[in-house]
């Protein structure tokens, strides 16, 4: 099962995507975590890519690009793979279109995840991460037992700067400006499926397992 996620930050891709390799044994790749990552590490890559991130802007093409290009080739993508967060922009989309032809591979349904704007702000903007082990947190929805403390390790929880509101907004107006051209893209290459993520995750998984059972 080859796919790839569409939808706003905070639409919930990454957490559908954790649901669809459970089911089809398939990794997910997440170009955020992966330059997280990098962030964190203070890696050449991660110093880059963390000016673009701190302020809501996306990181280069031709960083995330060759990421995404190395990631396909490894072993446990032969059986597929969920796409999450990337492409991003027409540019990556015709980058991942020649990559997937070189590899001999090609994608079986884009899902898009339909959500309203301002609930989103309202969901990242609660977000909170253990400075610790990293896990994740929300003060509405998924609060630590203790508040500000991680359940997991003890240690304290942190706003990352691109969950907070005037970062969130930039990266909406960026999306809707770079990103969301690509439903028009997939829907005329006849791949995009579109799911009203305002739904109860449980609604929405359910509905992405109904389209995908024809390419079971």
């Amino acid at each position: 099962m080859k796919l790839i996620l569409l939808g706003p930050p905070g639409a919930g891709k990454g957490t559908q995507a954790k649901m669809l390799v459970e089911r089809y044994s398939v990794p997910q790749i997440s170009t955020g975590d992966i330059l997280r990552a990098a962030v964190k590490e203070g890696t050449p890559m991660g110093v880059k890519a963390r000016s673009c991130m701190d302020s809501g802007a996306l990181v280069p093409d031709e960083v995330v690009v060759g990421i995404v290009e190395e990631r396909l080739q490894k072993s446990d993508c032969e059986s597929g793979f969920v796409l999450d967060g990337f492409p991003r922009t027409l540019p990556q989309a015709d980058a991942l279109a020649d990559t997937l032809v070189a590899l001999g591979k090609d994608i079986d349904a884009v899902i898009s995840l339909d959500v309203d704007i301002e609930v989103l702000v309202a969901r990242l903007v609660g977000r909170r991460t253990c400075a610790g082990c990293g896990a994740g947190y929300h003060v509405n929805y998924d609060p630590p037992a203790q508040d500000g403390i991680c359940d997991k390790c003890g240690e304290c929880l942190v706003q990352r700067q691109d969950d907070k509101e005037s970062t969130i907004r930039n990266r909406m107006a960026v999306y809707d400006e770079q990103t969301s051209p690509l439903v028009d893209y997939y829907r005329s290459a006849g791949l995009l499926k579109s799911v009203d993520g305002m739904q109860p995750i449980g609604v929405v998984w359910s509905e992405i397992q109904a389209i995908l059972k024809g390419f079971e």
